[in-house]
């Protein structure tokens, strides 16, 4: 699943063609009108396909910013604001193009559920091979209320304060930090790949409890988290399976990270393992991080 580095890049591709720009009409493709019909919520959730074209054909998109893991298009027509909230899902992306055939790698260009056809003659395409990814189109954040839930972007100035704080509440004592940092209610931004690094660059194991962290511990994970999201960012992100860039290229963290989907320690040269902890994939240095 792409993760903050992968969605800020994605979202830094379409930002110079689609942010200023008018929507003049909105394409779906089979699948999509086939799962509405179905009564499925392929792609375009909590909204009707009329609703969604409604309220989003001739309005501006004003701003486009990255929010955690969801790319947030503000909408404005005359007074009338929305927000159209996207996010990638396990294969999604987007794309900017002249046409869906020019969608640069094959299996997005197979893929592609929504176009929206902007006044300057492109085509913002959101693609998604799995069909895990979603758009909605909201009036306000009440529309979509676990936006309000996110915590701070990691690079904010309150974004430690806030992550202290929810680590040291008492319904987090008893679970693995691992399981603790996925959730976007503490820090946001930071999934499976990047949580397996920054514990690694932390020296700790994935398992260990909240409770058994001292405030350093905490500390340096939570320094960790930042400068490994930090990394990925300026390398593009990981492109370990499905993700690219919005002009169709990949990333390069993949040929950086430490331990996931690696075999050997880089330190120590002890085997990587794999373990699921808090229902998730973790590799780990059984050595380094004892």
């Amino acid at each position: 699943m792409p993760e903050l580095p992968e969605v800020e890049h994605v979202k830094k591709g379409i930002t110079p063609f689609a942010e200023g720009q008018t929507i003049i009409d909105i394409y779906y493709s089979v699948q999509v009108f086939q799962g509405k019909k179905e009564g499925r919520q392929t792609i375009i959730k909590g909204n009707t396909l009329e609703d969604f074209s409604k309220y989003a054909i001739s309005y501006t998109i004003e701003k486009i910013e990255r929010r955690s893991k969801y790319i947030l298009f503000h909408l404005r027509k005359d007074s009338n604001k929305r927000i159209i909230v996207g996010h990638l899902g396990m294969a999604g992306g987007f794309f900017i193009v002249n046409n869906i055939e020019d969608i640069p790698v094959e299996n997005y260009r197979k893929h592609w559920h929504v176009a929206f056809k902007l006044d300057n003659d492109m085509l913002l395409v959101f693609s998604d091979i799995r069909r895990f990814g979603e758009l909605r189109n909201i009036g306000t954040y009440d529309g979509y209320p676990s936006l309000k839930e996110i915590a701070p972007e990691p690079f904010d100035d309150s974004a430690y304060a806030h992550f202290m704080h929810k680590l040291n509440q008492k319904s987090v004592q008893s679970k693995p930090i691992k399981q603790v940092i996925l959730d976007h209610r503490v820090i946001s931004g930071c999934g499976n790949i990047y949580a397996c690094e920054a514990l690694f660059n932390a020296k700790l194991h994935p398992a260990t409890k909240v409770k058994q962290l001292s405030d350093d511990d905490k500390t340096c994970v939570f320094q960790e988290i930042v400068d490994v999201l930090k990394l990925g960012i300026k390398y593009g992100g990981t492109s370990v399976t499905n993700y690219r860039h919005a002009d169709g290229n990949e990333g390069t963290m993949q040929d950086r990270l430490q331990v996931y989907k690696k075999h050997t320690c880089p330190v120590c040269r002890t085997p990587i393992r794999r373990e699921i902890i808090g229902k998730r994939n973790t590799h780990y240095c059984p050595n380094c991080q004892n």
